[in-house]
């Protein structure tokens, strides 16, 4: 079977960022944003969808988290995306729920080449560690267009803020690992013929 591997380097004025994905190789990921909420959560994403990420950031976080959470976001979606290549022989779509305590998620993924994102996390702190939650959205967003996904992502109940968040990466994990996975073909999953 064809590596379904990506590096990824993306620099601006804002961030530096460099790793690696491995979308069949789950090994020790290394993850390292300056946020450790968003380290939290890309560590849940990586485990449960079985993607190896390594990623790098040093950002301005002097100003805020913003910039280091939205180009966190692009640059691992878009590695994702290269390293799908033409998307041939995948499943396309996942869905799955994640329960985290009293917290339940769900998500739903098609890796349709359409970008869009639906995210109600009902989050009522404003921040998680040092991560606004008003981002923890704007990553999942920034995350689908990069990626070239619809993502629908929904928290149907929970209490607490933490297993809110963690609920919904965990959920989106298992929907994008379904959607990821081989299916043993080498058809593209479109009437369209393309993705």
């Amino acid at each position: 079977m064809t590596p379904r591997t990506a590096t990824f380097e993306r620099t601006t004025r804002e961030t530096t960022i460099r790793g690696a994905v491995d979308l069949d190789s789950l090994a020790e990921s290394t993850i390292n944003t300056g946020i450790g909420f968003l380290d939290h959560l890309l560590t849940a994403l990586s485990r449960h969808t079985g993607i190896t990420i390594d990623l790098q950031c040093t950002g301005d976080l002097h100003v805020d988290d913003h910039h280091t959470t939205e180009d966190c976001a692009l640059a691992l979606g878009a590695a994702i995306d290269k390293a799908l290549g033409e998307r041939r022989g995948i499943a396309r779509f996942g869905s799955a729920y994640a329960p985290l305590d009293e917290s339940l998620a769900r998500a739903v993924v098609d890796l349709s080449g359409r970008p869009f994102a639906v995210v109600e996390l009902g989050l009522s702190r404003e921040t998680l560690g040092r991560l606004s939650c008003e981002n923890i959205t704007h990553f999942v967003a920034s995350f689908a267009t990069s990626l070239r996904a619809a993502i629908h992502l929904d928290v149907l109940r929970g209490s607490n803020d933490h297993h809110r968040a963690e609920a919904a990466f965990k959920a989106l994990a298992l929907a994008l690992r379904a959607a990821v996975a081989r299916t043993g073909d080498r058809e593209i999953p479109s009437t369209k013929g393309t993705l």
